[in-house]
């Protein structure tokens, strides 16, 4: 497999120009690339670049509305609802992120409940940036289903991201990004694109049984995280990013991956807390002292420390894309 480096810009631009010319407004487009070139930088490949021929179909199908706006409606003094009226999701994050940039401080903590959403890419990514204003993040996500629960056969949950992030007193957030699946099913995507095995391990086939081909584990069910633990935590996911907020469960989405069907409409819960909330402490010093004791420990490594390290080096060095995909890409910007 030949490789191209891109720079972060430019990768930002081929991304948009692939959007805007799949029925995408420019708006829109700028929020997704920002998103996926983010999750390049991250050193998340799978949420990155590669999902853009599967967005732009979409797009093209209708299936995701490239032109929708998302709403924010305030239904409590610390809760808004989002409705991504069956757009991409990183409008609709965004816009959640500023809203409860603005709450949170005033009310001490504030959640926003996303409906008729989309794939939320690097759930990281979302709560890093309300970290960076200065507030505590949690983050939850639902996705079609991919797994089923302990003891089962039928998936009935997705992968599910938990994500957490805080900010550290003269450094970098911590931030905690977790798929409840052994690993993200956009790695499997990415092994089927490069016409890759898996590791064993992964996924079972739609028979049960453990697979190591990216074609089969797609169409059968996700290894979870920590056996039954991973789908106990899987179904708290469904019922605060669906149950909450209205969306649909993972059983009723249709696929990322392809243009048919109808809208997934998935949901997602962002809950910001104001670290001085609780009036007591200092609780962004307390972070430090705490991320800095992980970190002097021997072997050890402070959640979130790698992606800083990834992301200095490839904005640096430019980032490795797999040179068939732009190519794809470029196709489809050329339309």
């Amino acid at each position: 497999m030949s490789e191209r480096l891109l720079s972060a810009e430019d990768a930002h631009r081929l991304c948009v120009a692939a959007l805007t010319a799949s029925r995408t407004a420019a708006n829109n487009a700028e929020a997704v690339a920002r998103a996926l070139v983010g999750a390049e930088l991250a050193g998340q490949g799978g949420h990155g670049l590669r999902r853009v021929p599967a967005y732009a179909a979409q797009a093209r199908a209708g299936k995701v509305d490239g032109f929708a706006a998302a709403t924010a409606t305030l239904t409590r003094p610390g809760a808004v609802q989002i409705d991504a009226a069956h757009g991409f999701a990183y409008p609709a994050l965004e816009l959640a992120v500023g809203r409860l940039a603005e709450i949170a401080p005033a009310q001490g903590v504030a959640l926003a409940g996303v409906k008729r959403s989309h794939h939320a890419g690097v759930a990281g990514l979302t709560v890093e940036a309300l970290a960076e204003r200065g507030l505590v993040a949690l983050f939850f996500a639902n996705a079609p289903a991919a797994m089923a629960p302990w003891g089962g056969r039928r998936a009935l949950y997705g992968t599910d991201p938990i994500a957490f992030a805080c900010p550290v007193e003269g450094g970098a957030p911590v931030v905690v990004d977790v798929s409840l699946s052994k690993v993200a099913r956009g790695k499997i995507m990415a092994a089927r694109q490069k016409g890759e095995p898996i590791a064993e391990g992964w996924a079972l086939d739609s028979a049960g049984n453990p697979t190591t081909d990216a074609e089969a584990a797609l169409a059968g069910t996700m290894v979870p995280l920590g056996d039954a633990k991973g789908t106990a935590l899987a179904l708290m996911v469904e019922l605060l990013a669906a149950g909450l907020t209205g969306a649909n469960f993972a059983y009723e989405q249709t696929s990322f991956f392809d243009a048919e069907g109808a809208p997934p409409g998935t949901g997602q819960l962002l809950i910001a807390i104001d670290p001085a909330a609780l009036g007591t402490v200092d609780a962004v010093a307390r972070f430090a002292e705490m991320s800095q004791i992980v970190g002097e420990t021997d072997g050890a490594r402070v959640p979130g420390q790698r992606r800083h390290e990834i992301r200095h080096r490839l904005r640096r060095d430019g980032i490795p894309l797999d040179s068939a995909l732009i190519q794809d890409i470029e196709t489809i910007a050329a339309r």
